[in-house]
């Protein structure tokens, strides 16, 4: 089965929390601090692998996490690293954001290795703390808590020109007489229900990537006949050939086929009414000289200004190919760099706050401000308050991490009490 989208979540290891303990060792009655530092968290990479073309792997296993530092131990060790994660897709397979639908990365081109998400930093040991007023520090600092993210992977398909056009007009035929691919054919609609990728060797011309895009039909731009599916495949082309039935067996009108397409393209994605377009009037063979004609010129009269061209072709004889290929080549070689490319618009890193709830609140009955948090409970925890040391670490986090001002900000009062976790502070600026 081929699959060209898939939603994971991903996670990034923790890193490890710092050590506290001071050096034992004897006859030496007081050894100093030796708490050490606990390891990275392992990051989340994506990588390209050539040997994949599908998602197919991300369908049956859905998360994947780096592994957490280890804490830090006594006479000064650091914690070991967690190991990162490398995830493997198929080249032009796009990471987004699944809340918001934003870009993290594109995978394609020289864009073959990015790190998604990365591992917490190592917690500092507590012999970091020690100055010559404070001896013998209580506290050491946590690990940087991991990161998870839920992302789409999209694989948009890597071809320098895309065939178009509704079901049955004879693409999949196109592609495999002029290249290495063998797309399944027959003759009924949607037999094509995945992108077939062909490479075109020409002789005294340049070489290109070509995709069958699965069968158009009116709608595909609102989902309809799995149209998104198919559209995504498109965006990177930096040409378009329009496939039409010149003959008309199945009775539709191929300068109606044509338009109805294009609406759907632009319906999809307005920059595609800027990519190069060239047409093929398949299924020449099934007409007489004159049917030619009169077909030819209509679709010419229509169609034919600037880049956009008319090319009469038979996928079943040949008749036509090697002039449409030859000016499909020289088309590509004019526009070289116009394959899509999509930017970075989501930074995991400037969202991972969002990721560390807290909540300050105003108890009327107790008539006391309450800080609650994960981390604020984890640094308690980590923390000697009875030391003016420690104190001043423990103030230094709430204010480094904007909870003063946003006690502050619900009108706090010097001599104003805080809870948090059993704990009362009155509150001094």
């Amino acid at each position: 089965m081929f699959a060209d989208h898939a939603k994971i979540t991903i996670r990034s290891g923790k890193g490890g929390d710092g050590h506290v303990s001071f050096h034992r060792e004897k006859f030496v009655a007081a050894g100093g601090p030796d708490g050490g530092d606990g390891g990275a968290g392992g990051s989340v990479y994506f990588e390209i692998d050539k040997g994949m073309n599908t998602l197919q792997d991300y369908r049956y296993k859905r998360k994947y996490s780096a592994e957490d530092g280890a804490e830090g131990g006594g006479n000064r060790c650091h914690g070991k690293s967690g190991k990162d994660i490398t995830l493997k897709v198929p080249e032009g397979t796009v990471v987004l954001e699944a809340a918001s639908n934003k870009v993290i990365c594109d995978m394609s081109g020289d864009n073959t290795r990015f790190m998604v998400l990365k591992g917490g930093k190592g917690g500092k040991g507590n012999w970091h703390y020690a100055t010559a007023t404070m001896q013998i520090p209580q506290y050491a600092e946590p690990g940087q808590d991991a990161m998870e993210l839920e992302v789409l992977l999209e694989l948009k398909c890597i071809a320098d020109v895309g065939l178009v056009g509704y079901p049955n007009v004879g693409k999949s035929t196109l592609l495999s007489r002029v290249s290495n691919a063998k797309p399944k054919i027959a003759n009924y609609h949607f037999t094509t229900l995945e992108p077939n990728l062909g490479v075109v060797d020409i002789k005294d011309a340049k070489g290109f990537v070509m995709a069958d895009i699965p069968g158009l039909i009116e709608g595909a731009s609102d989902g309809i006949g799995l149209g998104h599916d198919f559209l995504r495949h498109i965006e990177r082309t930096k040409v378009l050939i329009h496939v039409v039935d010149a003959s008309s067996t199945e009775g539709r009108d191929p300068i109606e086929d044509i338009r109805t397409i294009d609406n759907e393209l632009k319906k999809y994605d307005a920059d595609m009414s800027n990519k190069p377009q060239i047409i093929a009037a398949n299924k020449m063979d099934l007409l007489s000289e004159d049917e030619k004609e009169t077909v030819l010129s209509k679709l010419k009269e229509t169609y034919e200004s600037g880049e956009t061209r008319v090319f009469p072709i038979s996928g079943a004889t040949g008749e036509g190919i090697r002039e449409l290929l030859l000016y499909a080549s020289k088309v590509v070689s004019d526009h070289p760099d116009e394959g899509k490319k999509f930017e970075q618009e989501y930074f995991p890193e400037s969202h991972v706050h969002e990721k560390e709830p807290y909540t300050i609140y105003y108890d009327e009955k107790e008539q006391v401000y309450v800080l609650e948090g994960p981390r604020i409970e984890k640094m308690l925890g980590y923390t000697n308050l009875n030391s003016e040391k420690g104190f001043q670490f423990f103030q230094r986090f709430l204010k480094d991490n904007g909870m003063i001002k946003e006690l502050e900000d619900l009108g706090i009062n010097e001599g104003d009490t805080v809870r948090m976790y059993g704990h009362y502070f009155d509150f001094y600026r």
